[in-house]
């Protein structure tokens, strides 16, 4: 069942209303001047692996790429903080 809220409902609950759908896993519907504008829903959950999954993929992904060591060193050499962070 989907509960009808307003947007300014929802800014002033948004901790609790979150909370409700995580952990009830409850939906809304948000509306705005009495138009549905969005509808809140929980995630389905990550499928979880292991770490025979883990070691399955790492085994069947090939041989490694014997460029990217040196890439990531280019990379990092190239990277550099700028004199004042707030010109970027």
């Amino acid at each position: 069942m989907e509960t009808v809220i307003t947007a300014t409902a929802l800014a002033r609950q948004l901790g609790d209303i979150l909370g409700r759908v995580r952990y009830r896993g409850e939906s809304f519907v948000i509306e705005r001047n009495g138009v549905v504008i969005a509808r809140l829903t929980p995630v389905e959950p990550a499928a979880r692996g292991n770490l025979r999954d883990a070691f399955r993929a790492w085994r069947e992904a090939g041989p490694p790429d014997p460029d990217f060591a040196d890439a990531l060193e280019r990379i990092g050499a190239a990277d550099q903080v700028p004199d004042n962070p707030w010109d970027s």
